[in-house]
Formats: C-alpha cells, structure tokens, sequence
C-alpha cells in the first residue's frame, strides 16, 4: 500500500466521518475535500476542480430550471385537480394515485422539489377525502424516491453514471436505460403500501405541531372551510354591491375573492358590484353559506376550482396585526381607509384592547386593537411596509405566482429536451437546450433563474468528483476491489450482486447518495473485469442502490416529510426497513435479468 492510497483512504474516512456526524454542512464536506485533494499531491488543481465542467454537474443545473419551469408553468395544479375528481375518496386508491403521479414526475426534475411541488396538492386531497396524512404522505415520499431510478436524469446517482462510465472508456447509457428496473421498482412499492400499509404505516393524524393556519384559527375559532358559489342570470345579488348584501352580519361569511372572465380580484372592496357569470370565494360554516346560497338562487359548488390556491397553506392563510400606538389608522374605520382596495386582505375578526372578539366590520379601530386578516402570503409581507398596522404573527415567505399561459410552452420546452437526448444529442446540452427555452418563452422569469438553481447540490456534485479521480489515481480503487474480489470471490453471481446492492444501501444511509456512486461505481467495474460480468450492468446496480435510503429519515425527502406526516424514528425502521429489503430484491433480479 503506497502513500497516496493512504492519503486516500485517510480523505474518504474523513468525508464519511463528517457526513455521519454532520459537523459540516454535505457540500461543505464536499468543498474540504475538493481543495485538500490537491494539497496532497494526489491529484492536481485541475483535476480537482474539473467537477464544475463535467457532463454530469451540467446536467444536474439543467434539469433544476426545468424542473422549476414546471412549477411556474402550474401544470403540477392541472394534474392534482385531474387527481382529486378522478380518483374518489378511498383511502388505497388515494394512495396509489398519488404515489405514481409523484413517482412519474419525479422522473425528470428532483425528488425533493417533486414530493414539495405536490405535498400541499396531497394535504388537500387528504383533507376532502378524510384520510390521514400519515397513510398518504410516507408512501408519496417513498414514490418519489423510486421515481428516480425511472430516467437516467431523475437523480444525482444516474446523472454521474454516465461521466463514470465514460472515463472507463465504456459507452454512455440512453436515457431510458433504467426505465425497465425503475418501473418496476416504483410498481413494487405501490403494490407494497397497498397491500401492506395499514400494518406498516402509523395511526397518527398528521403533524404534531400546529400550523399557522390552525393556531390562529383554533385560538380565534375561525371558520375553516372555503366554498366557491357562483352567480347565475336568476341570482338575487345581480347588480347588488358587497356591502349591500350585509353578508358579515347577516350570515356570518367573507368574501375572499372574486373572478370574472378570467381575472381574479382578492378581497374585493366593499362597493364592488356583483354580476352574471362571476364566481366568488367564501370563508364561513357550511350552514352559513347554505342558507345564503339559497336566500339568493346562487349556485354552490361542490369543490374549489378557480380559487383552489387559497385552501394551500403555502400560498394563503391568516394573520394576526394589530393597529399601533401612533397609526393614522386610529380612530377610522376600515371603509375609511380603503382596507381591502389597499392590501386586497379580508378582516374576519376584531379583538378589542379588552378581549372582546367581533366580526362586525364597521367598528372604529383604535391603538392597541388587534385584527385578524385572510389573504396570500405576499398581500400579507406587503403589509409590513405600512407603518398603520404592525403583523403579530408568523409570515410565510410568499410563492411566486404560476405564469398564466405558460403550461403549453413548458411542455414543449420539456419534449425538445427529450427528442434531443432520444436522437443521441449529448445530455447536458439537451437539457440545458431545453432550460433555455423555457426562459426564452417566458416560463422562467429572467430574474428567478440563478434562484432556481439549488447551489449546495452543484457544490456537492462537483466537489465529490475529485475523490473518485484520487480513488483511481492513487491505485485504492483497484487495491479495495482486490480485496472485496477476495472475499466474495467464491460466492456466485447472485450472492456478489445482493452483497452490492446491500454496500451501495449502507453508504447511502449514512452519505450523500451520489459520493455513494463516485465511490463504489470504479471498485465494482474492477471487480467485474476480473469475474468476466458487464461492467455496465453492475454500475448501474450501485447507481440505482444508491437511491435505497427507506431505512432511516437521512435522505432529504424522507426528512422534509416527517413533520407533515408526523412520523417518528421508529416508522421510517418499519415501512423503511421492508421497503429496503423490497428495493433489495427487485433491483438484483432486474439487472440480473435485463444487464448480466
């Protein structure tokens, strides 16, 4: 053993020794190692930073902005509207609609950004459908998880296969190579949560700690339920102003919003006059908007459509303010002011420096007076602005708006990118082709597009590159595949092929998944040339390994989905550890079957 395999070696220990312990942030880690590599003489500055101009690092910049097109394009409301009124309210059919839908858009953008794109969609149909997160949102988490092995851009491992693959001087795979063993991966685990769920999957309803919605709801006891109702030719309200119907005092009921041909107007100001053919959004108990539904021959209906972005608590919600010792709001009343012409926000209740709550909208506002408003997030960060009103509670950082018309344009964008890689055009530069013309149509704004971008992954990617270029050039990586060649030698095909799939799940566990694949992909194409196996088929079993993290909430998915569906240690150890030994199986006998 020579002093650059030690160096080596000392330098992996290192990294997994902090990713374990998380003393420093993963890119950090991957920085540290990417600036000391050269410092030991193991590799040179160039090879230590030739991360930042590989295929794979490109790639993954590429599919980020696509991915974010889609979001700002809002196709991902399209497909969960499409969800909620095919699917029904059983429980099982609710999951394994869900979970594909996850599984398939995560296939061409991060499983991270595809579990938190549909998670509000998924509490909402969860809602209407009275299941409880806990049996929905595990099982969507674990989906986009499997969606990832179903392209060879749905994740980071795969992305860098093919960068690994050809510094082998072995040939690239296409896009659709992993389709076969993805697919029946994500089948796997559906069919798994559907026949199993109930015994795997806790009880519990949900998160443990309120959300800003329900603490301010609860504490005020606000009504919960929005209902959109719209106005026909025989409606009573026809030509009618908001203030006219006296719809605070007589029924108790807020209008929140109001459509007309297409536009929207949040929180319409007081002397608006109600027409044919518009449709308004209401915050009040069903009883109440029953009997006023009925009163004026509106038409009530049966879920929100137009207005569903204001059920999604990333996007809408209350607030608590309050009128401030020196406001020029004092001593007015709202129609005074023009409050809801302003901010475009909803006052649904008033407490007085006494305590007494009232949703009467005409009292006098005075110092100390707090006031309880429903609106979006952004309408509400506006208010902070205003030196008449201070915010007394938590704020959400406010969601960029879909860009209207765009949902066509970033299809197209998506299926360039994808005939470019199908006509074996290089894959960085379909995707990036791709990325650019959804900035260039409009899709993504000009000045969100660095935003769109998430930083620490490129780092990381780029700078675990140069410990698999020290792994080889220091001779470790053919020493370390002797040496596992020793053990497991005499053991069979199948026995060395679990014996990977189980090394790749463990360094996945407790690592980045794709320092997983930089590491292990060189020591198991060695150990393939010596047991005369295609070297490509057990490069592909660590890269798609790589995505079994079910066992433990260290992958970034499972650890953004634990508050929402309020799990704890101990369920990711039972759902996971059998989702684990399912993923275990199905991937050795797929690449057994399709690569070996």
């Amino acid at each position: 053993m020579t002093i650059d395999m030690l160096i080596t070696y000392g330098i992996l220990l290192l990294a997994v020794t902090l990713f374990v312990t998380e003393k420093l942030r993963t890119d950090l880690v991957a920085i540290l190692i990417m600036v000391l590599l050269p410092w030991t003489g193991v590799i040179t500055a160039s090879e230590a930073f030739s991360g930042f101009s590989s295929n794979a690092v490109v790639s993954v910049i590429a599919v980020m902005l696509i991915g974010y097109g889609v979001e700002r394009s809002g196709m991902m409301s399209v497909v969960a509207d499409f969800i909620m009124k095919r699917v029904g309210k059983k429980e099982k059919n609710v999951m394994a609609a869900t979970s594909a839908t996850v599984g398939i858009i995560s296939s061409f953008m991060q499983n991270i950004g595809a579990a938190a794109l549909f998670l509000p969609a998924l509490r909402k149909i969860g809602k209407k459908a009275n299941i409880p997160a806990s049996k929905i949102v595990m099982p969507m988490g674990f989906a986009a998880i499997l969606g990832g092995t179903l392209t060879m851009v749905a994740s980071g491992p795969l992305i860098i296969l093919n960068d690994l693959l050809a510094e082998s001087g072995h040939d690239p795979l296409h896009l659709f190579s992993v389709t076969p063993i993805g697919m029946a991966l994500l089948g796997a685990g559906i069919l798994y949560f559907y026949f199993l769920g109930d015994w795997v999957l806790p009880r519990a309803k949900g998160r443990k700690e309120r959300s800003i919605n329900e603490d301010i709801r609860q504490t005020y006891a606000l009504p919960e339920e929005i209902y959109e109702i719209d106005i026909t030719e025989d409606s009573l309200v026809v030509g009618k102003s908001i203030e006219e119907l006296d719809i605070w005092s007589a029924y108790s009921l807020n209008i929140l919003a109001l459509s007309e041909e297409g536009s929207h107007v949040y929180s319409p100001w007081r002397k608006t006059r109600l027409k044919v053919n518009q449709t308004i959004a209401v915050l009040g108990s069903k009883a109440n908007v029953t009997a006023f539904v009925n009163d004026h021959r509106l038409s009530l209906k049966d879920d929100l459509d137009i207005f569903s972005n204001l059920e999604n608590e990333d996007h809408a919600g209350f607030a608590e303010i309050v009128v401030p010792p020196k406001s020029q709001a004092a001593g007015k009343k709202l129609a005074d002011i023009g409050f809801r012409k302003i901010y475009n926000l909803e006052p649904v209740a008033f407490i007085s420096r006494e305590g007494q709550q009232t949703q009467w909208p005409e009292v006098t506002l005075e110092p100390g007076m707090q006031m309880i408003v429903f609106g979006r997030w952004e309408d509400i960060a506006h208010l902070q602005s205003s030196r008449d009103f201070a915010i007394l509670s938590e704020v959400k950082p406010p969601e960029s708006e879909p860009k209207a018309g765009k949902k066509k344009h970033a299809l197209f964008s998506i299926a360039t990118a994808l005939g470019l890689v199908l006509l074996s055009f290089p894959l960085a530069l379909s995707f990036f082709t791709g990325a650019l013309l959804m900035i260039l149509l409009g899709v993504i704004p000009k000045e969100e597009i660095y935003r769109a971008i998430d930083w620490k992954t490129v780092f990381l990617l780029a700078g675990l590159i140069p410990l698999g270029i020290a792994f080889e050039n220091s001779g470790a990586a053919a020493f370390t595949a002797s040496a596992i060649i020793n053990v497991f030698g005499g053991w069979g095909l199948m026995a060395i092929l679990f014996v990977i799939g189980i090394i790749t799940m463990l360094f996945s566990l407790f690592m980045s998944n794709v320092a997983a694949t930089v590491l292990l992909v060189p020591l198991v194409m060695m150990m393939a040339d010596s047991f005369g196996l295609d070297p490509t088929g057990l490069a592909l079993l660590v890269a798609v390994s790589a995505s079994n993290s079910f066992l433990l909430p260290t992958h970034q998915v499972n650890a953004f989905l634990m508050n929402p569906g309020g799990y704890r240690n101990a369920d990711y150890l039972r759902a996971g550890g059998v989702m684990s030994i399912i993923f275990l199986v199905v991937s050795v006998m797929m690449v057994y079957l399709f690569y070996i």
